[in-house]
């Protein structure tokens, strides 16, 4: 009778795949289990959902895009000379020329400069836009989400009186009161009418990821409510409001220059694309390049951001891979 090999706690049977089985140590019945990451550990969502970003021409091209807005507007003077606000009328309405290749506007203006100064306006307004929302709608839903009861009720019937409110009608009535002639009443404004979206999102991951057995795990060790939601649902409940925040930003840039364009956003000297393609609409027919760029410009930004969050979305979304 063949002598039987001592027998070894620390090592399982693993299938082959085939029918068959095979001896091996547990941490190498473990690999196979899971594919380890680059340093022998395994693989979460967020390394995952890179992994798959950095393979996505999607989400490279408008990276691209986006990251030269980010350049351009924190150094527009590196591609554009001269101020924006340097006009001359004698050069009113005149196309492309030296120095001038988007030609000028009816003020004699020069299209290209106030096209690229243009950017940082956008930008600003949603980048802040967006980080405001998120944070103020993520922490109101998280919370309802978390505790439910009273609080989840108020805040619901909240959420359904914001969302009755007609974004670009309130902004007409809201804004056409403020005088400042800065950023902040229009980012106030974006905030103010843009968390309702945010904070029910939040609120459902939330509901959903409070149910997994970690967080009973975690409740029933003793941990409190503050670490419960700072280390255990937040961490699985953020990706749905980042993949909606990223496409939301740009929504917020291009109602940025809506209302800039209906005259209650920002208002001139302020540069913005809304100001131009507002002020170049009446003569179109003479100097189609005025409205031309400013309304490319917008259009290709705003495009990038969707673009940024759809590919966000496949990469974070399990069921999409």
């Amino acid at each position: 009778m063949p002598e039987q090999p001592p027998y070894e706690p620390e090592r399982a049977i693993a299938g082959t795949g085939m029918g068959g089985a095979m001896d091996l140590a547990a941490s190498e019945a473990t690999t196979l289990e899971q594919p380890p990451g680059p340093l022998g550990r395994p693989r979460s969502l967020w390394s995952d959902a890179w992994r798959d970003l950095r393979r996505n021409p999607v989400f490279l091209l408008s990276g691209l895009v986006i990251l030269f807005l980010v350049l351009i507007s924190l150094w527009p003077s590196a591609i554009a000379s001269g101020s924006p606000l340097t006009c001359d009328l004698v050069r009113a309405q005149d196309g492309p020329g030296p120095g001038a290749p988007f030609g000028y506007d009816g003020q004699g203006c020069n299209v290209y400069t106030r096209t690229v100064y243009g950017a940082r306006t956008s930008v600003t307004v949603g980048v802040l836009a967006t980080l405001g929302v998120s944070g103020f709608g993520s922490v109101l839903g998280g919370l309802a989400g978390y505790f439910g009861g009273v609080w989840d009720a108020i805040l619901s019937r909240i959420t359904d009186i914001f969302f009755a409110i007609p974004v670009v009608l309130g902004g007409l009535v809201l804004l056409s009161v403020v005088t400042s002639n800065t950023v902040w009443p229009v980012i106030g404004f974006m905030v103010l009418l843009g968390w309702p979206q945010i904070s029910r999102i939040a609120r459902g991951s939330v509901i959903t990821a409070k149910q997994n057995d970690y967080v009973q795990a975690a409740r029933a060790l003793g941990a409190s409510d503050t670490r419960i939601l700072l280390r255990h649902i937040a961490p699985n409940a953020v990706a749905p409001v980042i993949v909606v925040a990223t496409i939301a930003l740009g929504t917020y840039i291009a109602l940025e220059a809506t209302l800039s364009y209906l005259g209650v956003g920002l208002k001139p000297p302020s540069v913005s694309w809304g100001i131009d393609i507002s002020a170049a609409s009446p003569y179109v027919r003479n100097a189609p390049h005025a409205l031309l760029w400013p309304s490319g410009a917008l259009a290709v930004t705003v495009l990038a951001f969707i673009m940024l969050g759809d590919a966000v979305r496949d990469a974070l979304d399990p069921k999409l891979r």
